[in-house]
């Protein structure tokens, strides 16, 4: 590798050709950066004083071999972003020099001399004679931006934007066009070479991105993949894959969601979830354990990444599957797409039928969607979907998916009706999140012909006034004010209308019977075409009765629209986990430090204290201690004579202990699992001792939470 300092316009002016490889993006700076080389560009041409500005540099290597006769193209490993930003000013000034006809300034800078050592090679033809060379949509518009001549039908959007901005800002400066001149060639870069035969592209490439600041994860997997394979294989690979695949996402689309489809890809590959900031650094392990070709792994990537425009960007051409996709991202399930991204799979490779797949779709949404109206935690969804698939009999494909979720433990549990039709009655459902989503799949649950709900607005039946009307207040009753802060926003209360003005704060019968259009027509509840105001016609009087008997009727009709699954039980004791049998089982008894006091009461302090963290701690009774478990032991007790002795699984530098009671024991045998120990041995210590477990026990279920 040679690395000197160089004017950059003479640079350019040397230089052969440079092409950027067809597994670079982001050809040009973003506007912010463009303004910013213009400031400090004008700065260095105003201000005599400053004699250079330095912008960066420049890595390349030889495409191929030269000779003396022809000079062949250099290929660029790294700056193609400065190098493709320098080209646009340039051929911004330059049309500016054309176009308003200056012959000449400083005696190097002209409409001639600026394309023809900058932006052309004259003596060279076809495409040869063009600097710089992108590669797909962005080389023709690049280069019909240089000619003059109509851009492509899908042209780079930041490529002609940033040439439109120079051509702005030289306008807006053409009074100080030699302070651009000076700015202009006061620019420096470190041109930096490297020898084919002795360097490495791809670390150099990784060494000089190691902050991440200028290219995504995606970028850095994509040359990854590419960067290392020989010119042609690198583009047939991004010609028949890649490329599709970016056109598949489209242009604005692939920035804001490539990352997360391949830390996505990766979950469903690996069955672990890539923390969002080492996605590269996962891909790189996961991609080096394989048997496979980089053919292989490239086109494995391009039909994940089909489903995946399935699933996030509407794609999906099954109208009913299409329907089930968009009310997922409607209730923002992304956490699904693993296990989701291998069921599209299996769709794909004729495991599944499309009834199957809409079904699993449907029971993914009326999972997460239960547990949000039954407030419980979200941190374990992820960890939920990305094993999910591994857990499946897929000979039995649907019914073992519905296993699956029937059988999560109690923090991961499916909702029953019972639970689900309780809280949903209860909820303040109007400023649920997901409000417009909820109203719109309850309303068009059954119908072929679907209501537009986004045409209606929400309706409290009983009004929000706090100030209710003499007429409401005797409707409710003395208890009005109670009435009305317990159920305003709830199932019973709410309904949809394409009326709100109308019905205002008016009372139940006024907007039941009398309500009319600017035509007269009645248009009150007893006349609504929704299905969410049926009944509401024969309703006599609304108060508390009436909302609650309401919410009871919706809550059922809530039950079949978010459906639980229903296995018949010796069907689904057939994917209960087969547990190894000890030849003994332990209790209390087996404990003989717990058969009488004082240990015995410490003892049940603490298991009750222990036991109400959470409902999904559950206890179990071994030969030596007793476990404390939520996704596994979180801390296990074992009695002696004179006190409890703790176990915490959590590591020493994570556990905050200010009076410094804890011992570390990774490096000694104890019973129990963990790597932290505490003894107990009286009442008063166990509110500090119980801070301690809380710690293990939140890191534990916080360990599920998304990276």
């Amino acid at each position: 590798m040679k690395a000197t300092e160089a004017n950059l316009l003479n640079f350019l002016r040397k230089s052969p050709q440079f092409v950027i490889p067809i597994y670079q993006r982001n050809y040009s700076w973003t506007a912010t950066q463009c303004r910013q080389l213009w400031a400090d560009l004008m700065r260095a041409g105003r201000d005599e004083t400053v004699k250079a500005h330095f912008i960066g540099s420049i890595v390349y290597v030889e495409r191929g071999l030269s000779s003396v006769t022809s000079q062949e193209a250099l290929l660029v490993i790294d700056g193609q972003q400065r190098l493709t930003t320098s080209t646009l000013l340039i051929a911004a000034l330059a049309k500016y020099f054309e176009v308003y006809n200056i012959s000449e300034l400083l005696g190097a800078f002209s409409k001639e001399k600026l394309r023809d050592r900058y932006l052309f090679d004259p003596n060279e033809d076809d495409d040869r004679r063009f600097k710089l060379i992108l590669s797909e949509t962005d080389k023709d518009t690049l280069l019909s931006l240089l000619q003059s001549t109509p851009l492509p039908a899908e042209a780079s959007s930041r490529i002609t934007e940033n040439y439109a901005l120079f051509q702005e800002l030289i306008a807006a400066n053409q009074s100080e066009l030699e302070a651009i001149c000076q700015g202009l060639a006061k620019l420096v870069i470190v041109d930096v070479s490297l020898d084919r035969a002795q360097d490495n592209p791809q670390l150099i490439f990784e060494s000089m991105n190691s902050t991440g600041l200028e290219l995504s994860q995606a970028d850095l997997i994509r040359n990854y993949i590419l960067m290392g394979l020989e010119p042609k294989l690198q583009t047939e690979l991004y010609k028949t894959y890649w490329r599709p695949m970016e056109r598949a996402f489209g242009q604005a689309a692939y920035v804001v969601h490539f990352d997360a489809f391949m830390r996505h890809y990766l979950t469903a590959k690996t069955g672990e979830i890539p923390n969002v900031r080492d996605v590269y650094v996962a891909f790189k392990v996961f991609a080096r354990s394989l048997k496979g070709n980089t053919r292989d792994l490239v086109a494995d990537i391009h039909a994940y990444a089909s489903y995946y425009c399935a699933m996030a960007l509407g794609t999906e051409v099954d109208a009913g599957i299409k329907q089930a996709f968009h009310d997922l991202r409607e209730l923002k399930v992304d956490v699904a797409y693993p296990f989701l991204l291998d069921v599209y799979h299996d769709y794909k490779q004729g495991r599944l039928t499309s009834d199957e797949v809409l079904h699993i779709v449907r029971l993914i949404e009326s999972y997460v969607f239960r547990r949000a109206i039954c407030a419980i935690p979200t941190n374990s969804l992820n960890k939920t979907f990305a094993g999910m698939s591994r857990m499946l009999k897929k000979d039995f494909y649907y019914e073992s998916v519905q296993a699956a979720f029937l059988l999560l433990p109690s923090y991961r549990r499916f909702p029953s009706d019972e639970e689900f039709q309780r809280d949903v009655k209860l909820r303040d459902l109007y400023n649920f999140r997901s409000r417009s989503y909820w109203l719109r799949r309850l309303e068009n649950h059954g119908r072929k012909e679907r209501v537009v709900v986004e045409d209606y607005t929400i309706e409290h039946i009983l009004p929000q006034n706090q100030a209710l009307s003499e007429e409401w207040q005797a409707e409710l009753g003395t208890d009005w004010q109670r009435i009305q802060q317990d159920w305003l926003h709830t199932l019973g209360n709410l309904t949809l209308t394409g009326y709100n003005g109308e019905y205002s704060d008016h009372s139940f019968a006024y907007k039941r019977d009398q309500v009319t259009d600017k035509d007269g027509n009645p248009v009150g509840f007893a006349h609504s075409p929704l299905k969410l105001n049926l009944g509401l016609g024969k309703v006599k009087t609304w108060n508390e009765a009436s909302i609650k008997a309401r919410a009871d009727r919706l809550a059922q009709d809530a039950a079949k629209v978010w459906a639980a699954p229903q296995l018949a039980d010796d069907v689904l004791d057939a994917y209960r986990p087969v547990t190894a049998k000890s030849g003994q089982q332990y209790s209390l008894a087996d404990h003989p430090y717990l058969a009488t006091s004082p240990m015995r009461e410490l003892f049940d302090a603490l298991r009750k204290s222990l036991l109400a963290l959470n409902p999904c701690v559950s206890e179990e009774f071994l030969k030596l201690y007793v476990a404390y478990k939520a996704e596994t032991n979180f801390v296990d007790v074992v009695p002696q004579a004179k006190r409890l002795l703790l176990v915490l699984n959590v590591g020493i530098a994570d556990i905050e202990d200010p009076k410094g009671l804890v011992r570390d024991i990774s490096n000694i045998g104890s019973w129990g699992n963990g790597d932290v120990e505490i003894g107990l041995s009286s009442f008063q210590e166990l509110p500090y001792v119980m801070g301690l477990i809380r710690q293990s026990f939140d890191r534990q279920m916080g360990g599920l939470q998304d990276a």
